[in-house]
């Protein structure tokens, strides 16, 4: 009869074994199996070949196993992808007396994040022998009890499960006792010896019996407990429960105190021998004996102890009336209570962090971080839903029973967002529902994908001309929205010419600060605009930058002494020494002009604006002579007469309106003579001013004009005829023969624009008649300052033509 149990029951599981295979088969998810205490490097699966993975890939990839709480039981050799056993796997000790267990494996590979779910199932194997409450026992029973009479016995058990925890029991041989054995939907029901003889005290008054439990492992294992039976006198009726079995549901929780049930048992005795004493059996485990007390006289049983649905389910508590007489007899009932779940457990979360930070140009649908979900409730207590807030670029996804996903929905810009603070909660479905949250920190990691910006395009900068060297003229700065090495910014000169000469040898640029300093004093007389770029470029790969215009305007001082046009000794660059000499008839009236004053200023503005104030003569006598405050025409200022001194020495002073002013000084020596007179001028002075005056066209004649390539050698051309008919005049006449010196043109490559030069000067020959003054001034981008008729801003084009002059066909 037994052995026709153990085939169906093992027909049963065969076949559920199989429907859960072929559920599993369509689960998509991968399921071994392993017996229990392998031993260690027992192979388990080509788990590398089941999952799609090349053996060559696994290590690049960081292929890894993690299984949650259960140690390193499991281990996958990376070499052949091969899942072996790691460690003692003890079933019971995992999953206790549950029909299924399984260990829980999430495997994880990256690049790409990949997670996979595995599922191995440790099958029991019969390694728990069967074991009795106690190794022996013993029973004291009246040679007055009835036949048949059954008293039930605390069975063993066994910490397998399925075929390996089905007990059978065998009774050693006896001619007075019997083993009843319930069938197995009566489990509730103790073992129990059936007195078969009648007991004489007289002729056996102790027993001794072996009860065995054998499972039905292969091997069988066995265990044993010995009864002593002492056959007692007197009392003949034991107390009789009025039921056999009692059954309640406690809620998890409960107040200690509160009432389980209320046992009535009687007993047909009188006096002693019918007063009961209730207790709970000796056999039942301690543990249940700190949770409930029966009050020994009502029969009442109330809770002492914690209630945890989590920790037991069902309650089996062996409950003994006994009465008084001598020897006492005792009646048996057995209490099953069922503990009922509530919602006294929140969901439990755990994040495992894959992928953080997470880099700013991460794809959509990248797994960012794995949360698994737990509650200990059962039911719809135990039923959790997990969201996620507030409202990011991210969404939860359920992938695997309770495990999540948090994953990247759209693109990401860590210089709109560069940290994202999640919360994500787990509800329960409890009424009402408890809950959990767990907070995620997504930091984004940049990359380089913003250049340096420059607040401005273009920056005007103005420098006094003097500068000392290496000063600090500007500071450009950058800003770049990257992070760390990606918004490190260095400024570097963009290169290039500068007339005949490089950038670098007038400015330089700190790498880290964006400072430019002047490498050399800056003269406004040489160069008025310096315009270069500054790149300013990040240190990311590859590195992004820009660049920034900066006009350097080099402002004018007052470091230029208006200088002198004339003959040498004539005055100039804040002095004169000599003369220049005039003759002027006697008969001239008031406002004739005698002679200009010629001087030029290398300056510009106000400090090139010049004014001409004659000094006043000695002994304060009244002077036949003016000067023009800013023409420097010397004219009359009455009609001569004989008490007029024949030879007049006039002191012009030339000013500039700089801060503080520059002056040079100019004298004429002016003869007067009587109509009719020849005017004579010495001959050294004659030769002198002819010489000077050869002199000065000799060697100041410059012309330089920047046009065009194919010009060049018709304007040296040009220069050359002009400074030997210069010559050669010079050298014929004996005065007048060539006029003050009149501005030549000059390009200048730095400034972008036509510009008056005053670094070089010369006297051009008018050939005859008085020189012209006629001007043509063009301004194309800066303005008018003040100027006079012979001192000109040199930020002004110029151009003056002579008469009567003519060069190789050429009229000017």
């Amino acid at each position: 009869m037994v052995y026709a149990r153990e085939h169906k029951l093992e027909s049963r599981q065969l076949l559920f074994m199989i429907i859960l295979a072929a559920w599993r088969a369509g689960s998509g998810q991968l399921h071994y199996s392993v017996p229990e205490e392998a031993k260690h490097g027992t192979f388990v699966g080509r788990i590398a070949q089941d999952l799609g993975l090349e053996l060559t890939e696994l290590v690049p990839r960081l292929f890894r196993v993690a299984s949650k709480g259960r140690g390193d039981l499991l281990e996958v050799n990376l070499q052949n992808g091969i899942l072996f056993v790691n460690g003692r796997i003890d079933r019971e000790e995992l999953c206790g007396r549950s029909a299924e267990c399984s260990l829980h494996l999430e495997v994880i590979v990256d690049r790409p994040l990949q997670v996979f779910h595995v599922e191995v199932e440790v099958k029991d194997i019969n390694d728990n022998a069967p074991v009795f409450p106690a190794t022996q026992k013993n029973l004291f029973i009246p040679e007055s009890r009835l036949l048949d009479s059954r008293l039930p016995l605390e069975g063993a058990s066994d910490a397998d499960i399925g075929a390996n925890a089905l007990l059978t029991y065998r009774l050693s041989p006896s001619e007075y006792f019997s083993l009843d054995v319930p069938p197995t939907h009566e489990q509730v029901k103790p073992l129990g010896l059936v007195l078969r003889k009648p007991l004489d005290r007289e002729e056996a008054p102790e027993l001794y019996l072996w009860l065995t439990a054998t499972d039905g492992g292969k091997p069988e294992l066995t265990g044993t407990v010995q009864f002593l039976i002492t056959v007692l006198d007197a009392n003949d009726n034991a107390p009789v429960f009025d039921r056999t079995l009692y059954t309640a549901k406690l809620p998890e929780n409960v107040p200690i105190g509160t009432m389980v049930t209320h046992l009535n048992a009687s007993d047909l005795d009188e006096g002693v021998n019918g007063e009961i004493t209730y207790s709970i059996s000796s056999d039942v485990s301690p543990e249940i004996k700190s949770k409930f007390h029966i009050d020994s006289v009502s029969g009442e049983i109330t809770v002492i102890g914690l209630i945890d649905f989590e920790e037991r389910k069902v309650y089996n508590i062996q409950v003994e009336a006994s009465d008084r007489g001598l020897p006492p007899l005792a009646g048996h009932c057995t209490v099953l209570v069922q503990v009922v779940d509530i919602n006294d457990n929140a969901p439990q979360l755990t994040l495992t962090s894959l992928s953080l930070p997470i880099s700013e140009d991460t794809q959509p649908g990248t797994v960012v971080t794995l949360i698994n979900v737990f509650d200990r409730d059962s039911g719809n207590n135990g039923q959790v839903t997990c969201s996620l807030t507030p409202d990011t670029p991210f969404t939860l996804v359920s992938t695997f029973k309770n495990y999540y996903s948090l994953i990247l929905e759209s693109s990401l810009d860590r210089e709109t967002e560069s940290t994202y603070e999640l919360v994500v909660t787990a509800r329960d479905g409890g009424s009402p529902p408890l809950w959990a949250t767990a907070s995620v920190s997504v930091e984004v990691a940049d990359v380089n994908d913003n250049a340096p910006v420059f607040a401005q395009a273009e920056y005007t900068v103005f420098v006094k001309e003097n500068n000392a060297p290496g000063s600090h003229i500007f500071t450009v700065w950058a800003r770049d929205a990257d992070a760390q090495e990606n918004a490190r910014v260095s400024y570097s000169l963009v290169e290039r010419r500068v007339g005949e000469r490089a950038l670098s040898s007038y400015v330089s640029v700190h790498a880290e600060s964006g400072k430019v300093y002047a490498l050399q004093p800056l003269d406004h007389e040489e160069l008025e605009l310096l315009q270069f770029q500054v790149s300013a470029r990040d240190a990311g790969v590859p590195a992004l930058g820009s660049n920034v215009t900066l006009q350097v305007f080099v402002l004018d001082e007052n470091d230029n002494a208006p200088a002198l046009l004339g003959p040498p000794g004539g005055g100039g660059g804040g002095g004169g020494g000599g003369a220049r000499s005039e003759v002027l008839w006697r008969s001239v009236g008031a406002g004739h002009v005698v002679t200009k004053v010629r001087a030029v200023d290398a300056d510009s503005g106000y400090n090139a604006w010049l004014s001409y104030e004659l000094q006043p003569a000695a002994a304060g006598a009244r002077s036949a002579f003016r000067v023009g405050l800013y023409t420097g025409e010397i004219s009359t200022t009455r009609a001569l007469d004989e008490a007029d001194a024949a030879r007049q020495r006039l002191l012009v002073l030339v000013k500039d309106h700089g801060e503080p002013a520059l002056t040079a000084t100019a004298t004429v020596l002016v003869s007067l003579v009587d109509s009719g007179q020849s005017p004579k001028l010495s001959l050294r002075a004659s030769e002198g001013a002819v010489a000077s005056e050869a002199t000065l066209v000799d060697v100041n004649v410059y012309l330089i004009i920047a046009i065009c390539a194919v010009c060049s050698l018709l304007v040296l051309t040009l220069v050359l005829y002009v400074a030997l008919r210069c010559s050669g005049a010079a050298v014929g006449r004996s005065e007048g023969a060539c006029a003050p010196g009149k501005p030549v043109l000059v390009c200048s490559s730095a400034v972008g624009s036509w510009s008056y030069s005053q670094q070089r000067r010369q006297r051009v020959c008018s050939g005859e008649g008085p020189p012209k003054t006629d001007l043509m001034a063009f301004s194309p981008n800066l303005p008018q300052g003040p100027t006079s008729a012979d001192n000109v801003s040199r930020k002004y084009f110029y151009f003056e033509y002579f008469e009567n002059v003519n060069f190789n066909g050429f009229d000017f």
